[in-house]
């Protein structure tokens, strides 16, 4: 049960973009095309789960018997960008054409903090192994659904006649406050 109620509170109650508001500039920058959005979703699912499990190992096997859990921060990014380096070799391999639309977002993951947010918040919230990995895929299954629902309605907005004032930034500003009310109406479920 206690699996259930941290997948449901990551996913839907406790988004970490729309609720925590951790993530905001791939939100925002990746959600133009679905496709992007998707393959963005992907990476981050697959880095921040592997992410997840190495800094928790490293947390607990190095930091805190030897004491030195005020590293935290540096170790942690530089596994997370040791990790994106790896996603990004094989995705150049793997997937050109995937690797090429996501351009310059790709290298962002290093900095995205809701990959480093997800590695903190397993630590300070005292999960095992296994509840910080349920975390993490949860975590990355609630910003790729918020990414790509967001992406949808971003390309649905674009066959549409909007205000010359209203195009981009301040229609998909809306559209993203809406859909964390939407969001909002989980709460209550789970805390």
């Amino acid at each position: 049960m206690t699996y259930i109620l941290i997948f449901i509170g990551a996913v839907f109650v406790n988004n970490i973009v729309l609720s925590q508001f951790l993530g905001i500039c791939p939100f925002l920058g990746v959600s133009k095309k679905l496709e992007t959005a998707m393959g963005m979703a992907g990476a981050v699912a697959f880095v921040m789960t592997i992410s997840t499990i190495v800094t928790f190992l490293i947390q607990k096997s190095v930091l805190e018997p030897l004491n030195i859990g005020y590293l935290q921060t540096i170790t942690f990014i530089l596994i997370i960008a040791a990790l994106v380096q790896l996603v990004e070799i094989i995705l150049k391999k793997i997937s050109p054409a995937l690797y090429q639309a996501l351009g310059v977002f790709l290298p962002l993951i290093t900095t995205n903090c809701t990959i480093l947010g997800v590695a903190i918040m397993v630590i300070q919230k005292d999960f095992n192994l296994l509840q910080s990995v349920v975390f993490a895929i949860s975590t990355a299954l609630g910003f790729g659904l918020a990414l790509i629902l967001f992406a949808g309605i971003r390309e649905q907005l674009n066959l549409v006649s909007l205000p010359r004032g209203m195009k981009g930034t301040p229609t998909a500003l809306l559209v993203a406050g809406l859909l964390a009310m939407a969001f909002m109406g989980f709460a209550g479920i789970v805390r």
